[in-house]
């Protein structure tokens, strides 16, 4: 079994045979890099433009009061995350097709926190869609046991 695939089945029509193909796209490991390339942009830009939130999600709202934060501190927590707190991504956007999802966990208050964040269009502001309580236990491939 290949870690991080995806299979895709492909029909082919020979006369009247029906051939049935499997192939395996192979997600590659992001490095250290590529995650401290991404968090440069991604705070560059913040400072510039700006950063909005997806308030209307309900878990979003929930955070908020549950951790009892007011909603400007989402962003401290955002300007302080560190390629040690990468989760995921890129991760594409099907839904809204505005670019790449990037997930981040952190700790605030004692409760891990899921942030996914994006770069938002060419001279737009910063993305934040998911500011909650993790749902379940985040994995952190560049944690290391002393972080």
């Amino acid at each position: 079994m290949v870690k991080n695939a995806t299979l895709r089945l492909e029909y082919l029509r020979i006369s009247t045979f029906i051939c049935i193909f499997a192939t395996i796209k192979v997600k590659r490991m992001i490095t250290k890099e590529e995650v401290q390339k991404f968090l440069n942009l991604f705070h560059e830009k913040m400072k510039i433009f700006g950063i909005i939130y997806r308030d209307d999600r309900g878990k979003n709202q929930k955070t908020l009061e549950e951790l009892e934060i007011v909603p400007s501190y989402r962003r401290v927590v955002i300007e302080n995350l560190v390629v040690e707190d990468y989760v995921q991504g890129p991760v594409v956007d099907e839904l809204n097709k505005l670019g790449e999802m990037w997930v981040f966990g952190k700790d605030v208050k004692g409760r891990e926190v899921y942030i996914k964040i994006m770069i938002g269009g060419v001279g737009c502001q910063t993305i934040c869609i998911s500011f909650h309580i993790a749902e379940h236990p985040l994995v952190y491939p560049f944690k290391t046991e002393e972080d």
